[in-house]
């Protein structure tokens, strides 16, 4: 709990650090003009603009970094990122204006560890350095008041917030319960009937009642919204055949993968290094006189096998021991001879001889692999010739019949199957923003391909028409009426079950169930049946569906939750901490609703906004 503590204690501790250190990543520091300080105040605590600003940028790099991809600031609104960081500095300022009416605030001392103790100040020696301090702030547009004071104020809301959540912990009889519920199991039999239990075969269905089934269960045959979208693209491999590699490059490339074709005779080894030769040799002879296995030596040593594997050698990686290891048989072991921890056995294990790929024997590899590099780079060098060309004006149409990108049309639902294009995630990800406003521009495909989209239209969803999922209905129906009749019989023998008849005697195979609790993974049973006996009495029997099947299950004891098991005792330590923290967390935000309540929270929308145009 304390370290839960600790983690929400920290959600605006050292937040001016964190937007410091996280922003000079690439980011210079951004000032703005006029005489606008602040977006807004709670109480007598404002919220920086510069602060706000920093808050978003890393806000907005951080889902940059997730997503894998630049996010413009239109989809980071679109995402909620501007409301989240802007809900977030309220409540740390609320937090600071009430540490600030309750006079909580840390000594100068205190202040100065923190900034002596943060690696981001440290010089090459890892110690605090005035320079790298100075430079630090500079480079954040921070001064060093600022900074102090920010810190200053963090630590005190960290203050409050602790002495708010110290010490929270339910009863135990709260975790219990749940702990309880969630580890307690059942016993019961179960038997599966499946296609085989039906002694006559199904009637043919009718062209009217496919089509009931079609209307009853038309949300089955649904198209998704669709996006026609027509595109252009261009992969590495669409070009290989036009890719010429000279006999030179080739021989380069040989030359300098040569240890890669050329392996010299190799063998899989173990050692076993000992104190001196005398005690090896002793070892040795034990091994000669059967009296200990390598496996033994390795035990009294207090070592495994994997501590004495070397894995593949050469006689170059042995030194002294090669000619000992190298004459050695397999299985047999060898020494005791020198090695660069001093005397040792070797247990040779295996003998991999050695491969000789001759230049011409390589060459098609090595044509592969410089051809495809070499087709990437072309595609690379044409990438922004294409993109000039969209923005000038041109078609896709016109793109595909004057160079080697290939025209094509998908209707993408963000389904898989799709088309081939849609596999690649670059494609994916724009084909679920892309707007009828969006103009073509030439995107990265991610294997060194390249692609561009146009949307033509947007279907909405619809029925496919009957005829053309004609066969689709037929499966289901069928199916359906064979899980139908399986569960008439299953019923039947179910009703004899609950006379005090038994699985065998109805002609079932029976299948015991000793102790599933409610989340049993693994357990090899058909959806619904572990809810099913959770919803049963002792000797109750129910009847479900299976996937092509029906299941017959029979509730035989409830058993309370094993306590002594380790699994348990994990729940229990599960359910605390969860429920520790969620209690904590609600008190937190009990904390800031109520601060915000009784201080005054004025936003400045007209600063936000002057903020958000330094994004667009």
């Amino acid at each position: 709990m304390a370290e839960k503590r600790t983690s929400m204690g920290k959600i605006f501790v050292y937040g001016l650090m964190a937007l410091l250190f996280v922003g000079l990543g690439g980011f210079g520091a951004t000032n703005f003009s006029g005489n606008v300080r602040s977006i807004g105040s709670v109480g007598e605590a404002e919220i920086g603009v510069q602060e706000y600003f920093r808050a978003l940028r890393n806000q907005i790099s951080a889902a940059e970094a997730q997503a894998g991809q630049p996010i413009t600031f239109q989809q980071a609104q679109e995402q909620g990122l501007t409301s989240q960081v802007l809900a977030q500095m309220v409540v740390n300022a609320a937090l600071e204006d009430e540490a600030r009416r309750l006079g909580i605030s840390i000594g100068d001392e205190r202040l100065a560890e923190e900034i002596r103790n943060t690696q981001a100040f440290h010089g090459p020696d890892g110690q605090f350095s005035r320079e790298a301090y100075d430079y630090t702030l500079d480079n954040a547009g921070l001064s060093e008041s600022e900074f102090e004071e920010g810190l200053r104020a963090d630590s005190a809301s960290t203050i409050l917030q602790g002495s708010v959540l110290a010490g929270i912990k339910l009863p135990a009889t709260y975790v219990d319960t749940l702990a309880a519920f969630a580890g307690e199991r059942r016993a019961f039999t179960w038997a599966e009937l499946g296609a085989e239990a039906l002694t006559t075969g199904l009637p043919v269905p009718s062209e009217e009642e496919l089509t009931k089934w079609y209307d009853d269960n038309i949300d089955r045959f649904t198209r998704p919204e669709t996006k026609r979208i027509t595109y252009v693209w261009l992969t590495p491999e669409m070009i290989l055949d036009s890719v010429d590699v000279d006999q030179d490059s080739l021989r380069a490339a040989y030359e300098e993968r040569e240890a890669e074709f050329n392996l010299p005779e190799r063998r899989l080894v173990e050692r076993l290094v000992f104190g001196d030769e005398a005690t090896a040799q002793t070892a040795l002879d034990r091994i000669t006189a059967g009296e200990a296995t390598f496996e033994d030596l390795v035990a009294e040593r207090d070592l495994t096998l994997s501590d004495t594997d070397m894995g593949d050698v050469t006689v170059g990686d042995l030194g002294a021991a090669a000619d000992v290891v190298f004459a050695a048989e397999v299985g047999a072991v060898a020494g005791p001879a020198q090695s660069d921890l001093g005397p040792a056995l070797f247990r040779v294990n295996a003998v991999l001889p050695a491969q000789s790929t001759s230049f011409e024997e390589a060459i098609p590899a090595l044509r592969d692999t410089l051809a495809l590099d070499r087709a990437r780079r072309v595609i690379e060098g044409q990438a922004q010739g294409f993109d000039d060309e969209l923005a000038a004006g041109a078609t896709l149409e016109e793109l595909a019949e004057a160079s080697d990108l290939q025209l094509g049309a998908i209707g993408w639902t963000g389904r898989d199957g799709d088309g081939e294009i849609a596999a690649y995630e670059g494609f994916r990800n724009l084909a679920a923003t892309i707007s009828g406003d969006d103009y073509p521009t030439v995107a990265q495909l991610g294997d060194g391909g390249i692609f561009a989209m146009r949307l033509e239209e947007v279907l909405a969803p619809a029925p496919i028409p009957f005829a053309e999922v004609k066969s689709q209905v037929e499966t289901q129906y069928e199916a359906k009426q064979r899980v139908d009749a399986l569960v008439a019989i299953a019923k039947e023998k179910a009703s004899q079950l609950g006379e005090g008849k038994t699985f065998e005697a109805v002609g079932l195979t029976a299948n015991k169930e000793e102790a599933l609790t409610r989340n049993a993974f693994g357990a090899e049973l058909a959806p619904g049946v572990l809810q099913a006996v959770f919803e049963l009495e002792p000797g109750e029997t129910r009847v479900i569906d299976g996937l092509d099947s029906a299941v017959i299950i029979q509730l035989d004891e409830i058993l309370p939750a094993d306590k002594e098991d380790e699994s348990a005792q994990m729940l229990v330590n599960l359910f605390g901490d969860q429920a520790n923290a969620d209690v904590a967390q609600d008190l937190f935000r009990a904390l800031s609703a109520d601060i915000q309540q009784r201080a005054t929270v004025s936003i400045d929308q007209q600063a936000i906004n002057a903020v958000h145009a330094n994004f667009q």
